[in-house]
């Protein structure tokens, strides 16, 4: 039923050039979703540093907010996406059972906790750079709604949102190469995350910074290999990752030019495999089925080079026909009944489906 239901805006003939927002049906099937998983404790990746027997802790007992949907970035992104929606749907039948569990799950002490197991020495590098992304995606949320109840929120969520912020600009400064993959270690989508967040908070510290590694680490980059991807188990395509960071950061005209170089052949309508969406051999598979997030994350990202680039732009069609390409093949795989992606895709949707990130016009 989720599927049908995120399907349903673009089988009915969704464009790229006339967006047709999210309906209520669909927000529905999306809340479902993120609900389902939010205390599922088990199964859990932790990821955590083990020290000595003391730290053989539960995923609760570490992290007592975000302890749901199988590790702590996807239980992140699957309260942002109840917030998402909650903030776009706030007169939904839904709404009220959301905002109370929300106010109970976003308590001072339990996001305290959340904070200080940043501050331990082992775990510093916790979740960098793609949670700390989330993270960060989840208090720009929070910050931008004028609800009061949301406010409180935010205030709750603020020591842990200060301490992300305090080790991203600890450790951009060492990160001398980018990393360049279809997943989690991926540098340039918390980079671009990063910097909405540092636009939306004015904090101009964080933006040199973002700035300054996005130009250091792509600024040259000409003609990229678009052939060499995907690979097996990416949800991100890092070439077009790099290009949704730079529309952020140069100016319109610069950044332009700099996608000539980089995709040199583009408004021909040739860019390898990435404008082709991938198929899914086996959604039981937890890393094959992050080729459906694949599909997702692909044309968020072209659509935020669209919003870029001039109206008369060529490229522009490519891209809109590509995404849209894109978006019908990730959907296909919502709800698809495996949580193995039932309990990350869904945000994956409604980041697209809602328009995050996207140059204002």
């Amino acid at each position: 039923m989720i599927r049908q239901i995120a399907l349903a805006a673009v089988v009915a003939g969704t464009t790229l050039a006339q967006e047709t927002p999210m309906t209520l049906e669909q927000a529905n099937g999306f809340v479902e979703l993120a609900r389902s998983g939010i205390d599922r404790e088990f199964p859990n990746k932790t990821s955590h540093v083990t020290t000595g027997p003391e730290d053989l802790r539960t995923p609760r007992q570490m992290h007592p907010v975000f302890y749901g949907h199988f590790d702590w970035h996807s239980s992140v992104h699957g309260h942002w996406t109840l917030v998402r929606l909650l903030k776009l749907f706030p007169d939904a039948d839904f709404a009220p059972t959301v905002r109370d569990l929300l106010d109970h799950r976003f308590t001072a002490d339990a996001l305290a906790a959340e904070a200080a197991y940043f501050e331990e020495k082992d775990n510093r590098s916790f979740e960098r750079m793609y949670g700390w992304a989330w993270a960060l995606r989840l208090a720009a949320e929070l910050r931008t709604w004028d609800d009061p109840l949301a406010q409180s929120w935010a205030q709750r969520y603020a020591p842990l949102e200060k301490v992300i912020v305090r080790n991203a600009k600890d450790y951009l400064p060492k990160l001398d190469w980018p990393v360049r993959c279809g997943f989690h270690p991926e540098s340039s989508f918390p980079l671009a995350q990063m910097w909405d967040y540092a636009q939306l908070t004015e904090d101009s510290e964080l933006a040199e910074l973002v700035r300054t590694r996005a130009l250091q680490f792509y600024g040259k980059d000409r003609d990229y290999p678009v052939a060499y991807e995907p690979s097996g188990n990416d949800f991100f395509s890092p070439g077009l990752n790099v290009a949704d960071l730079m529309r952020r950061v140069l100016p319109p005209e610069t950044f332009s030019s700099w996608l000539q170089d980089y995709f040199p052949h583009l408004a021909e309508g040739q860019a390898g495999n990435l404008l082709t969406p991938v198929t899914v051999s086996d959604p039981s598979d937890g890393h094959l089925i992050h080729l459906a997030g694949l599909n997702l994350s692909r044309a968020w990202t072209m659509r935020g080079i669209v919003s870029a680039l001039d109206d008369t732009d060529p490229r522009r069609n490519v891209l809109e026909a590509a995404a849209k390409a894109h978006t019908e093949a990730g959907l296909r795989w919502i709800g698809s009944g495996h949580y193995e992606g039932d309990h990350w895709l869904g945000s994956f949707a409604v980041y697209l489906l809602t328009g995050v990130g996207k140059a204002e016009p």
